[in-house]
């Protein structure tokens, strides 16, 4: 459905698609909608079309949002979509679907289109609900911004040139965004964040590639990243997820403004679901976030942190060499001021002499049937493997599938565990489930 899937965990070292090579994400079907109303965009089309045929499609993509009504789809075909206004998104979602109506925006099958951001935002989900982002390329500014100008430009907080984000999620008023599906995205190249989300509840952020992002913005950006979730309902379900992304190589060189140092870069971050920053009245996130299958490499900060959160699952995921950035000291996985987070099944592989891990006034934090190898381990349980090579199949090449001796099979727990690896494979195949994020079929 769109470029960045391949049959298999293949290694693209091409430089049109990355500065390192990075593994990539598995093919999936394409996500079959039954829509009210079908949009088409075309880089061919015209605003002045009809939009409801590939032969009569529109050229701008909010020309098709404008449109849309609960259970519309837009198809988005091939072509390359920018704004010229930089202080404007190139899409800003803000009607909303329904429950049994959700309304999509979707690389038409067969299609892969681009948007080229030099914007606030590539995409802005604003107040809306019921949204489904699938299937898109959104690439960044980055490769337009040199570090010198990025550090001139560290006090201007309103410049979209070195701030400018993939995929923001947040209010519009008092209208707070509720059930957002991202999936089989490509997001690179951003100067701030590659998916951000505020004040928002029921979001899903699947199967996607975020990469290289977070580097000039003065606002300590991060790969992925959630921030002061809402209390749509009452629900202590998980309602929070991130699962089979793939994140590597964000990182901060700008310093946050709040604090005038080097915070984040982080490659999955769950930040202030307590609410207690900038004069929240939000209250206490009620629901549960579940992070899951997901391959976090080579960011600046950490791999995956928690910060002043509470009811945080972390399972099943391989962290490789994260913490790059001499300011970051915290590991792979990190739990700061927090309760209540469970860390299992996990892969936490540190660079030489750095911690694997970090646990700082965090109650009722348990890192159990977790491989750490290299870095310093924080924590007491029984069920860890300390100090032993996970044996991944090529990690020179970021192929974190495991060889056939790895002692991370059949080492975790069922207890909390995946049900299925990043590729769809069913959990356990042996007698017990595998350490990180795949499962050796046998």
């Amino acid at each position: 459905m769109n470029i960045i899937k391949s049959a298999f965990v293949s290694i693209i070292c091409s430089s049109a698609f990355f500065s390192t090579s990075a593994a990539t994400l598995p093919e999936a079907a394409p996500v079959v909608v039954k829509a009210s109303m079908k949009y088409y965009v075309s880089e061919a089309g015209h605003d002045s079309n009809t939009g409801l045929t590939q032969e009569k499609p529109f050229r701008s993509i909010q020309r098709a949002a404008d449109m849309t009504k609960p259970g519309d789809i837009v198809y988005i075909m091939n072509g390359v979509y920018t704004k010229d206004e930089p202080t404007a998104n190139i899409l800003t979602i803000d009607r909303s679907g329904k429950e049994d109506a959700w309304i999509t925006f979707q690389a038409l099958p067969g299609h892969s289109p681009r948007l080229k951001s030099k914007n606030w935002n590539a995409i802005k989900v604003e107040g809306a609900s019921y949204i489904v982002i699938d299937g898109l390329e959104l690439e960044g500014n980055a490769d337009n911004i040199k570090l010198d100008y990025a550090l001139a430009q560290k006090d201007n907080k309103n410049n979209p040139a070195t701030s400018g984000n993939g995929i923001y999620i947040c209010q519009k008023g008092e209208q707070k965004p509720h059930h957002i599906t991202v999936s089989h995205c490509k997001i690179y190249k951003f100067c701030g964040g590659g998916i951000a989300t505020s004040h928002a509840d029921y979001v899903t952020i699947e199967d996607n590639l975020v990469y290289e992002n977070a580097f000039y913005a003065p606002y300590g950006n991060s790969g992925i990243s959630t921030y002061q979730n809402w209390n749509s309902d009452a629900s202590t379900a998980c309602k929070m997820i991130i699962r089979r992304n793939i994140s590597h190589h964000n990182q901060n060189l700008v310093p946050f403004f709040a604090v005038g140092d080097i915070t984040d870069g982080n490659g999955i971050i769950i930040d202030d679901l307590r609410n207690t920053q900038n004069n929240s009245k939000l209250g206490q996130y009620k629901g549960r976030t579940l992070i899951e299958n997901n391959i976090v490499y080579g960011n600046g900060g950490r791999g995956i942190h928690v910060y002043c959160s509470d009811g945080v699952d972390i399972v099943n995921n391989t962290v490789y060499m994260n913490s790059q950035h001499p300011k970051i000291t915290e590991g792979e996985i990190s739990v700061v001021k927090a309760a209540d987070i469970k860390v299992f099944n996990n892969i936490m592989y540190a660079s030489k002499g750095r911690p694997a891990n970090s646990i700082h006034d965090a109650n009722g934090t348990v890192f159990d049937y977790n491989l750490v190898f290299n870095g310093k381990f924080t924590g007491s349980q029984e069920h860890n493997i300390i100090d032993k090579n996970p044996l991944f199949t090529d990690e020179a090449k970021f192929d974190f599938t495991l060889q056939q001796k790895s002692p991370a099979l059949e080492a975790g727990t069922s207890s909390l565990r995946a049900t299925r690896d990043f590729l769809g494979v069913q959990r356990p195949q042996g007698t017990a489930v595998d350490i990180g994020a795949f499962e050796k079929k046998q």
